[in-house]
């Protein structure tokens, strides 16, 4: 190779790397930008087409994503508070009570039912007990809250910069179509193009079944607590959202909830969370996911699993929806690649290293 394009191949990847580095901490929210350009895009158009200025549109439909996405983590946030607040209301409400009582189930647990009894009578005899065990209990509730908190600081922070960045994606997004076009036919050909759009379909279909199943899924079961009077409905509803990227995670929390009615002396309350979970909540991720989905990717549960957490791991808040779709996308183009053999098949092999062609066997 000449100097001189040795220099040239030096300087361009000099300038690659600082790029690469200047742009490392963002590539998140870079992302998670385009994702969501990418499943919205269609409502940008549309009011493009009918205000007929592109940056207009471009900042009235980044406004109405922000007032979609921040409210509700604000409103989770104090829910959160007030959450916190009545926790500690509650054990200090048990620590000083006198009228406490072992209920009568607890001694019908298998195998350690009379072990619990025996405990939950003495430490209900001794305040000096009962106090340690609220404290025991307080701590891990406040440091979780607190994870939690910062978790939805960091969020509303990872949120506010995807905002800006999304509104250059719309704005540009025809030119940098037409770039990430000519780039992928530079690469790969017409497999490259096609490949391109195969991502794009991909990542929609996942983020209108998984964040739009998830979004069904906590109104419903927001319904649910309020008509019952659950405490808390706003938070317990946000809970049904994340958790619903999770299998079996909403019968948690309106399980939760119909134990918690129970307790309070509300059993036909209790069985409504029961069947309202299980006939309303637990079908819209039944029925609603498979018709969002399936016309254009199906991912399976144990992936949109491991790229929830996984994506939090390593993305940070962005990364519960980042990461499924990066998971749907990669498996997408794994099959795409296994599926497309340009190589004919071999049906027999040369029996030495003279032989010219390999000829078919008879059956």
């Amino acid at each position: 190779m000449a100097p001189r394009r040795t220099a040239q191949v030096a300087i361009t990847a000099f300038l690659l790397l600082g790029c690469a580095l200047v742009l490392l901490p963002f590539g998140p929210a870079i992302l998670f930008a385009g994702t969501v350009c990418i499943t919205t895009w269609p409502l940008f158009a549309a009011l493009e087409r009918r205000l007929r200025r592109g940056p207009l549109a471009a900042g009235l439909t980044t406004l109405g994503l922000s007032l979609l996405l921040l409210v509700p983590i604000a409103g989770l946030s104090l829910s959160l508070g007030d959450a916190v607040g009545a926790l500690i209301d509650y054990l200090r409400g048990l620590v000083e009570s006198d009228g406490l009582e072992v209920p009568v189930w607890l001694q019908h647990v298998p195998l350690v039912g009379e072990s619990l009894t025996e405990y939950a009578h003495k430490v209900l005899a001794s305040q000096e007990e009962l106090r340690k065990l609220a404290l025991l209990a307080l701590e891990p509730a406040r440091r979780s809250a607190l994870t939690v908190g910062a978790l939805l600081g960091q969020g509303v922070l990872q949120l506010l910069l995807v905002l800006f960045i999304l509104y250059f994606c719309y704005r540009d997004g025809r030119e940098l179509l037409r770039q990430f076009n000519t780039a992928a036919r530079y690469l790969g050909g017409e497999l490259g193009i096609s490949l391109l759009a195969l991502a794009g379909n991909t990542v929609k279909a996942v983020m209108i079944g998984i964040v739009g199943t998830a979004a069904a899924q906590a109104l419903v079961a927001l319904v649910g607590f309020v008509l019952a009077g659950v405490p808390g409905a706003l938070l317990l509803g946000a809970a049904t959202f994340f958790l619903s990227l999770v299998p079996v995670g909403p019968p948690l929390v309106w399980g939760g909830a119909a134990f918690w009615l129970y307790q309070q002396g509300q059993p036909g309350w209790a069985v409504f969370m029961v069947l309202w979970g299980t006939l309303v909540v637990s079908s819209v991720d039944n029925f609603l996911k498979p018709i969002l989905i399936s016309r254009s990717a199906s991912l399976p549960l144990v992936l949109i699993a491991l790229g929830a957490f996984g994506g939090v791991l390593a993305f940070g808040f962005i990364g519960l929806f980042l990461g499924p779709s990066f998971l749907a996308v990669g498996k997408s183009l794994f099959t795409a690649w296994t599926a497309a053999d340009p190589a004919p098949p071999v049906t027999s092999e040369p029996t030495n290293a003279g032989a010219t062609a390999p000829r078919d066997v008879q059956a």
